[in-house]
């Protein structure tokens, strides 16, 4: 990410504020990084534009590359826009061999959106996952925090139906 080419946002006073009530129990920036993100992460709805990121590292005082390197390390930050509920497909060996690129084509199809794209009512968005950790229920997706386990190009699409 070049800081140049974007300029960080200013924390909101709610997010600041956030922050700054958590500092005496943390005992370094670095430590209250992630508690930071979601606070920002829930203020700009739900994601991390450069600015948000940006914004903390200046906040905590940290190389903005190290908040970038928290950030895309770990699956529950987002760079983009998620929908309301979030599809993650397993594609990892067990999944693989028992049709689990053929579940992420589907419902890919099925909701007209590539990876890592939202759905056009704001419904879904939707990940190809390294791993779910399931793999003796393999090919299986998680929808928000529900596993779904033995599917079938038919039942992902059941379930993607049964989503509000």
């Amino acid at each position: 990410m070049p800081e140049t080419e974007v300029a960080a946002a200013e924390l909101p006073e709610e997010v600041a504020g956030a922050i700054d009530e958590l500092r005496r129990h943390y005992p370094t920036a670095e430590a209250l990084l992630l508690p930071a993100l979601h606070f920002a992460q829930k203020h700009w709805g739900g994601w991390l534009p450069e600015e948000a990121i940006l914004a903390v590292a200046a906040e905590l005082d940290l190389a903005p590359a190290k908040v970038l390197g928290v950030v895309t390390f770990y699956d529950l930050f987002h760079q983009s826009p998620i929908g309301r509920h979030r599809v993650r497909v397993c594609t990892n060996l067990s999944c693989a061999l028992r049709g689990g690129q053929e579940i992420l084509e589907s419902v890919k199809r099925h909701l007209g959106v590539g990876e890592n794209e939202v759905s056009a009512d704001g419904r879904c968005s939707v990940a190809e996952f390294e791993c779910l950790g399931a793999c003796e229920q393999a090919p299986m997706m998680m929808v928000d925090d529900e596993y779904h386990p033995r599917l079938t190009p038919q039942s992902a699409a059941e379930i993607l139906e049964g989503l509000d």
